[in-house]
Parts: structure tokens; sequence; C-alpha cells
């Protein structure tokens, strides 16, 4: 028997003499590229956020990974038929994605550390991409030889060659689904980022240790990939995403955000990523936070007569620090919010202390405006997603939507993050857009943090009865930072730049600006680097 021969004796020997194996390693490769994909996305996004550049660069590395390892998958079939080399592949994929959790979470801060020093622009980008290459490349690649591979076992003859192709095709594609809804709705919700990744990579350890199992082959091989498995399981159980902080009361994930709370004697603070600070702060006290909250809380003054019943609306109401502090110095004020992660409401109510009669509604902020009929006096708009502005809420569609919900007199207030002085940056588009909308535009600047306050109406009295307003205050502290507000006023001229639902660039305006905002963070580091190497930063 000649060599050929051998190979393709070898080929359909054992397990893969029913096609139906072939088929099911098909379905559960591609359901597992897809899980490792949104998983990929759930893993970064703490660290460099989940806005569309970064998703961009994950679906890019991994569509990388997938050609080259269709190619040499192909090649590797032609030359060398042998389905030993693709089970030990699929095995080698199985126990470098269980491995990620753990040592994935140093690469990316090895990776972080390293570009402080080396990069001067676009951090999060090559950030991001680097990680993706030296982390998810690799398995997605040897998971990308398994099509090619597979079609060279299944297919019998030229003449139903369409047929098996497309039926390896289809359980692929239905493999594909699969993987995209059960991380997204299931897994990652109830599980974690973690386990989801341990969950389809056992998936793929069993698919090869069956192959070897049953054809009484590759003992070592398959004992060597078990335990090594085994030591990822453990291991993925002993590192959080900010593995290194000491004083987290709770650090979980829901279908939106990874989220952390932590806790101080006088604050409690909520984040949903890890480098780049808190998206909520709560003072036990009841004082004022010295926060963009304070700054805000001109916008019911600026409504005119205090004395009278003021309805506010926070669209992206996090842990409802600007409702309690309206409702706390403010008399006559019924405050409600929108929250699109239900998680983010439940932690509200457990460690930020919000009533239970301030209603939250678990919906998104321009969905709910399009199915209340409520008009209130005050809006306040502070919706992020991680780091960036979701394109929807930064719109001149979205703040016509805002300004038919207001009352006559009524105010918008809108926090803008990643303050800049850049002409082309994020917050002079989104001021713009707000400005073909209102017909009075002010500014005012959050002292010694990135975030600026907007406050619009079609009142040409908002600053005079805001000047009114701050001479019934009776507290000391809010009246003092409602005259800082009212002397640090700006009245905004627009530059013409106005953002539409069919173009509002927010992603690549406010990758821009963060840049910025990193560098200028970073000179600390790079400092400390020349002056005491890496030891300094370890540090």
């Amino acid at each position: 028997m000649d060599k050929n021969n051998k190979e393709d004796t070898k080929a359909v020997s054992g397990i893969l003499k029913n096609k139906w194996y072939l088929y099911m390693t098909e379905f559960f490769a591609g359901m597992s590229v897809m899980a490792v994909e949104l998983g990929a996305s759930r893993l970064l996004a703490p660290y460099f956020s989940s806005s569309q550049i970064v998703w961009t660069i994950i679906i890019g590395t991994i569509m990388i990974a997938m050609a080259l390892g269709n190619i040499y998958g192909g090649k590797s079939a032609d030359k060398d038929p042998d389905p030993d080399k693709l089970y030990a592949r699929i095995l080698v994929s199985a126990v470098w994605i269980a491995a990620i959790p753990f040592f994935g979470k140093f690469v990316i801060l090895g990776i972080s550390a390293l570009l402080v020093v080396t990069i001067n622009t676009n951090f999060l980008i090559w950030a991001a991409f680097i990680t993706c290459m030296a982390v998810f490349v690799f398995p997605l690649f040897l998971l990308g030889t398994v099509t090619p591979s597979l079609v060279k076992y299944t297919v019998d003859s030229l003449d139903d060659s369409g047929k098996t192709v497309g039926t390896l095709g289809a359980f692929n594609t239905i493999g594909s689904i699969i993987g995209t809804f059960i991380p997204t709705f299931i897994s990652i919700p109830a599980v974690g980022t973690a386990a989801t990744f341990l969950i389809f990579s056992g998936i793929l350890l069993i698919l090869g240790l069956a192959y070897f199992i049953i054809n009484k082959r590759g003992k070592l091989r398959c004992g060597t990939a078990a335990a090594m498995f085994a030591v990822c399981c453990i291991l993925s159980e002993l590192l959080g995403f900010a593995f290194w902080e000491k004083d987290l009361v709770y650090e979980g994930e829901s279908v939106y955000n990874y989220l952390q709370v932590s806790e101080s004697e006088e604050k409690t603070y909520l984040s949903t990523n890890v480098l780049f600070g808190v998206q909520s702060v709560y003072v036990k006290s009841g004082e004022l936070t010295g926060l963009y909250y304070d700054y805000a809380m001109a916008a019911p003054l600026m409504t005119g007569d205090m004395s009278e019943k003021k309805d506010i609306l926070i669209l992206g109401m996090g842990t409802g620090t600007y409702a309690k502090q309206c409702m706390n110095y403010f008399d006559n004020v019924e405050a409600e919010g929108v929250e699109i992660d239900e998680k983010i409401i439940g932690l509200s109510r457990e460690y930020f202390d919000l009533p239970e009669e301030v209603k939250v509604t678990a919906y998104d902020g321009r969905a709910f405006l399009n199915v209340s009929d409520k008009k209130y006096d005050v809006i306040m708009v502070d919706a992020y997603q991680d780091i960036t502005i979701p394109f929807q809420m930064s719109s001149v569609e979205f703040f016509r939507l805002v300004r038919s919900h207001l009352k006559d007199g009524g105010v918008m207030v809108v926090n803008m993050n990643m303050r800049s002085d850049r002409e082309d940056g994020i917050n002079s588009y989104l001021a713009d857009t707000i400005s073909d909308v209102f017909d009075e535009v002010y500014t005012v600047d959050v002292k010694g943090s990135t975030n600026r306050e907007l406050f619009a109406s079609d009142s040409p009295y908002m600053v005079r009865d805001l000047e009114s307003g701050i001479s019934g205050i009776e507290d000391h502290d809010l009246s003092r930072m409602m005259k800082n507000v009212s002397d640090s006023l700006v009245k905004y001229e627009s530059g013409g730049r106005v953002l539409t639902d069919d173009k509002a660039p927010v992603e690549l305006l406010g990758m821009n600006v963060i840049d910025d905002i990193i560098q200028e963070e970073l000179q600390y580091y790079k400092k400390k680097f020349e002056e005491e190497g890496i030891k300094g930063l370890l540090q």
C-alpha cells in the first residue's frame, strides 16, 4: 500500500468514519470562535472600553487569524491529511483559550505599561490591537484550520463535494449563531467572562479528547491537555479585572458592563472600567461631592420659582447621585431616572442608598423618551457607554426629542466628559449640535476634572433666574457653589458642526480627546520610568 492510501485509510479510521462527528467538529469550532470574539470584547472593555473602535480591532484581528488559519489548514490538509494533527490543534486552542482569563490580564497590563513609555499617540488603539494579536490570534488561527481540514476528510468524490462543503458551512454557521447568543444572554451575565471562556474551551477540549480516546492513541497528549485545562480553571478564579485593588466591596458583570464598587470611610465609588477613573461617587455624609453633580444643580434654579414643584429626569441615572442631591438640597423636587443597566440599578439601592421612592426605569434613554408623554422642568443627560457617548444620544434628532419633553422654561443639562481645548473635539461637536436646537446655551468647566457642564434652554431668562435663585439658598456650601457656577458660565458660540443620526462619529472624536487626556496623565509615569526604570513603574 502506498503512502497516499495509508493516509487516506487513517483519515477515515475510527470515529471519523461517521461524518456526523466531523460535522459536529465544525459546529463547535464555529460556536467557539464567536464565543471567544464576544469574550474578547468583555475582557478588553474594562481596560480599553467597548467602543466601536475597539470592536473593529477585535473583529479585524480575528478575521486575520481565521484567514491565515484557512490558508495554513488547506495547505496542511493537502500535504499531510492526518486528522491527528487537526485534533491536536483543537486541544492546543482549547488550553490557550482556557488560559486567557488568567494570563490575558497580565498581558494587557504588560502591553499597556510598555506602550506608556514608547508611544505618544493613539494609545488605546495600539494597546487594544497589540493585545488582540498577542492573546487571541493564535488560538483562533488554529481554529481557522478546522474547515479546510474537514473538507479534506468529508469529501468522498467530486460528485457530492458541493453538498458536503455546503453541509459543513451550514454547521459552522449554526454553531456561530448559537455561539453569539449564549455568551451575551446567558453565560456572561450568569457566570461571567472567565467562566464563559472556560465553558467553550472545555467544549473544544472534550471534542479533541473524544477523538484520541476513541481511536486509542495520544494518551500523553490528552493527559497533558486535560491537566493544563484543570490548572487554568483553578487560576481563572484567582484574579478579578482589577486584581491589584484591595478595597473592592463588589466586582461583577452585567449584560452591558464590567462593574466594581469600592469604598472609603467618606465615599462609595462605582466604576465600569479599570483604567479610566470612576463613573459615580456617593458622599456618605450627604454633602456636596465637589464634582460635576454639584455644578449641574444649577439647572433647577435656572427654571425659575423654586417654590413650585420641579420634575427632574436623569438619562443615564447611574447610582442616583444627582437625583439624591437635588432632593436633599431643594424642596418640591421629584426626580426619576432612566438607566439601561439593571445591575447598576440594583447596586444603587444596595451600596449607594438610592431611596426606593426614586423611580428608575431600566431602558435606553432615547427609547424612553420615544414612549413617554411626560414633560419635565429639568432633563439631565449623563449617558456614557464606558468612556464614549452612545451615538444615538448625541445627534440633533435626539436633542430635539429632549426639547419636546421640557416644560416651558425648562432646562437641559448635559454632562460632557473629556474636556479638551480641541476645536474639533467631541464636546465642540456636541455643543454645536445642541445650539442648533436650543436658543440659549451656556457652559461651565468643572474644576479639577475633565468634565464640562452644558446648560440649554429656550428661555432667555435662565441665567437671571439662576442669579435670583441663589439668594434664596440657605445652605452656605450650595450657595457658594451656585455662585461659582453663575460667575463661570460662558455663553456658547456655535461653530455650526451638527451631529445627526446618519453621521455622528462620536467614537473617533472621543478617541482623539481621550488620547490627549491619556498622554497628559501618562507624563508622570514616563518621567518615573526615565528616572527609576521599570522598578519605578512597578512601585
